[in-house]
């Protein structure tokens, strides 16, 4: 029993980390060290509940989507990380010299503008943002994730629209015509 759960866990965790890793580093804007420690904080909470039983030998925190679970806990866990205050520390020897060229082909430019963009908006609506447009989820599974209502989650999500072009300005007509 116990090594088909620990299999059925490792499968999970091989198959979500990646994606768990890249939209931990839209919502820490690149940090990726953090991702990483977010990443693992979560499949540490997902293994805890894996496959886990009661007394009477039924699955006692059956989850019936994984995959959502675990970004519904990143999530969580990234907006319970920023309410410390050691959050904001970021220490740094030196600056880097330049963006390096993503391996998919991305601009750089491009993607050092939305990350700096996404840090200067609070938490909560980076949040919004990465849950709604990144992973694509609709309002209702968005208010589920962050325990607020439909309504607000729609005015938090056209505020944080607002703020991100006011961040980019008309600046981002010129990154859309390449």
């Amino acid at each position: 029993m116990r090594g088909s759960r620990e299999d059925g866990f490792l499968e999970f965790a091989a198959g979500r980390s990646g994606y768990l890793f890249r939209s931990a580093c839209l919502l820490t804007s690149g940090d990726t060290h953090l991702a990483e420690d977010l990443v693992q904080e979560t499949l540490g909470r997902m293994y805890a509940l894996w496959g886990r039983t009661g007394p009477s030998g039924r699955s006692a925190a059956r989850i019936d989507n994984p995959a959502a679970y675990a970004q519904t806990v990143l999530v969580r866990a990234f907006l319970s990380h920023r309410r410390r205050r050691s959050a904001d520390e970021r220490p740094v020897g030196r600056l880097p010299d330049s963006a390096h060229a993503d391996a998919d082909g991305g601009d750089p430019a491009l993607r050092v503008a939305l990350l700096d963009a996404l840090a200067g908006l609070p938490p909560k609506d980076r949040a919004v943002l990465v849950l709604r447009y990144w992973e694509d989820r609709s309002i209702e599974e968005t208010a589920h994730a962050l325990r607020v209502s439909s309504a607000a989650v729609r005015t938090r999500s056209v505020r944080a629209l607002a703020r991100l072009r006011e961040r980019l300005g008309g600046g981002i007509s010129e990154y859309a015509a390449r």
